[in-house]
């Protein structure tokens, strides 16, 4: 069983900053991947960024060069840091862990952008 703890979100003006952490209980580096979704109201989830184990990472086309994900072993942690904010990215966002064949979800952290 792995749990997965975000933080870090918060109220941030456009054009801000925010680093989301997203902490497991687990060794990540045995994780097959570790990834981003987000759910703003009224909408489905929708993944935002991957990192597999080897070290690819993956953006969807919304977020690519201004969103940027990390890890750190030693700390178990994986990072999301988020530049130039839009309002359109106001959503839930939540880190997933798949470590095969199971897949875990932490319990989200708000992130509001006003304009």
């Amino acid at each position: 069983q792995v749990q997965l703890v975000e933080s870090g979100g918060g109220l941030v003006q456009a054009g801000g900053s925010l680093r989301l952490s997203c902490a497991a209980s687990g060794s990540i580096s045995r994780f097959g991947s570790m990834s981003w979704h987000r759910q703003a109201p009224g909408k489905q989830r929708e993944w935002v960024t991957s990192l597999l184990r080897t070290g690819t990472t993956m953006y969807a086309d919304s977020v690519k060069g201004r969103f940027t994900i990390s890890k750190d072993n030693a700390k178990n942690t994986v990072y999301l840091q988020m530049d130039s904010l839009k309002p359109d990215d106001t959503a839930v966002y939540f880190c997933r862990a798949i470590v095969s064949p199971n897949t875990y979800w932490g319990q989200g952290t708000q992130v509001t952008v006003s304009s």
